[in-house]
């Protein structure tokens, strides 16, 4: 990570603005102090002298969103074609990527998925915070022209890929490319050829799309929680505001290691029973004889005080039911909830803002994949590599989450199932709901029958219906 912050932290010499003259970073620098201390907290960086970071709650917190956001995920292609088989390889390859970014985006407050054409679909690389300097956003929030930055090791030295990517009020998109070597992997070092690497060989200095992108060409996952850093546009981490609780545990775990380091065992004496032999103390032969008087007569003292490691656990599962509480997370993700009593209704309030939590990164990754199709097929357009043919990114792949805290599909299932069988529901809606097809239109409702329900003679063999006993 330090090598990022050399170049994309304002307050270093080795800049991006040495690529870029007259570039400036829009993200401020209390937000560019907060995300180096976001990811310093989750790589276990030395950050302070009496931390101890070895709990890495923020990888704790960070693996269990992302397990409980993904567990049951699947995307699916929904229309079928020559169209649908290269969005499908394209969803697949998407798919491949959807854990590291969600992860990036946690510990950075956001990441971009970047799409590499290949040969029949696009592949994805994902971009990190601390990697970025953004040079602009529009009102919403979207980046409008950013700088990323990518590092190879290669003859003896390290190259740097900057990329400088805008995007117009017409949607058209604008990639600047400059290639570095430095002996130095924390410096840019000198120009050198893109040529230099062949992964590079094939990019021009700068190209603008001859059609409108709409956009920088990434894919922005953004956590949705409020930025409380400075109030910006810029994404916070997903523990940002549990940042100084998980400070205040690291610390607390330095001084339990303290407390045990301290009150181990050990005998003191004075001085002059202490004698030097080649610059180290040692004691004296003989020292140590048996005796029935009092040891307190003797110039030797015992210290064996008593630990207080519970007060410091006590202190420290204190501190992880608050991190759980700001974060919104389950009771007992984190702390240990048996030394505790807690209410039901509290239980059942924190399993109901976790559940909250995770529809939230649900919303943040349907979002950036649907948007990430759609520059599958302007970009799969452009280099001719996406057959023809209509693609409706927002109907035409559907998104299932499976089971959550506070929505139970089966559960829902079943009571549509209960209607359609009282006659309160038409029987095509339970079956879409199974296998997840859409409902909204007659046209739909007559696939579905077309599809699922055999008609009455299929079921009872000719003649049923027509009045015959």
């Amino acid at each position: 990570m330090a090598m990022w912050s050399a170049l994309f932290n304002c307050q270093k010499t080795n800049h991006y603005s040495q690529a870029f003259p007259g570039a400036r970073d829009c993200t401020s620098p209390a937000m560019q102090n907060a995300i180096e201390d976001w990811f310093r907290l989750y790589y276990a960086e030395k950050s302070a002298d009496e931390e101890d970071p070895c709990q890495r709650l923020p990888v704790a917190v960070v693996n269990k969103l992302q397990k409980a956001c993904f567990g049951e995920y699947e995307a699916q292609i929904t229309v079928k074609g020559s169209k649908a088989e290269y969005m499908a390889r394209c969803q697949q390859e998407l798919d491949q990527q959807r854990k590291r970014a969600m992860q990036l985006a946690m510990i950075g407050g956001e990441s971009w998925l970047k799409p590499i054409p290949v040969k029949d679909c696009m592949q994805w690389s994902v971009v990190r915070r601390d990697a970025a300097a953004i040079l602009a956003r529009d009102p919403s929030g979207k980046v409008t022209d950013m700088i990323t930055s990518a590092q190879t090791a290669a003859q003896g030295g390290f190259y740097t890929l900057l990329e400088r990517r805008t995007v117009d009020a017409n949607g058209y998109l604008t990639i600047i490319n400059k290639l570095y070597y430095s002996q130095n992997e924390k410096s840019l070092g000198t120009p050198a050829a893109l040529g230099s690497l062949d992964q590079y060989a094939q990019l021009l200095p700068e190209y603008t799309f001859p059609q409108p992108v709409g956009s920088i060409g990434l894919v922005s996952l953004r956590m949705p929680t409020e930025n409380t850093v400075d109030g910006s546009m810029d994404g916070v981490s997903i523990y940002a505001p549990a940042a100084e609780l998980i400070h205040r545990i690291n610390h607390n775990e330095y001084q339990l290691n303290q407390e045990f380091e301290l009150g181990a065992f050990r005998v003191f004496v004075s001085a002059d029973l202490i004698k030097k032999k080649g610059g180290k103390q040692m004691l004296p032969d003989g020292l140590f004889v048996g005796l029935d008087d009092d040891s307190k007569n003797t110039g030797i003292t015992e210290f064996a005080p008593q630990l207080r490691e519970g007060s410091f656990l006590a202190r420290k599962n204190e501190y992880l039911r608050n991190v759980e509480s700001v974060l919104g997370i389950k009771r007992g993700l984190l702390c240990e909830t048996a030394d505790v009593q807690r209410t039901a209704t509290e239980v059942a309030s924190s399993e109901g803002d976790y559940s909250l939590t995770v529809q939230d990164l649900w919303e943040v990754w349907e979002k950036a994949d649907r948007e990430a199709l759609r520059l599958c097929v302007v970009l799969g357009q452009m280099y001719r590599i996406c057959p023809a043919g209509a693609f409706d990114p927002e109907k035409d792949v559907a998104i299932a989450w499976g089971n959550g805290v506070l929505y139970d599909p089966d559960a829902d299932l079943a009571e549509e199932m209960e209607m359609a069988a009282a006659g309160m529901l038409r029987p095509e809606y339970p079956l879409a709901k199974k296998f997840n097809l859409p409902r909204e239109t007659e046209q739909d409702l007559a696939q579905i029958r077309e599809k699922y329900m055999p008609k009455m003679e299929q079921l009872l063999g000719p003649g049923t219906g027509d009045g015959e006993e």
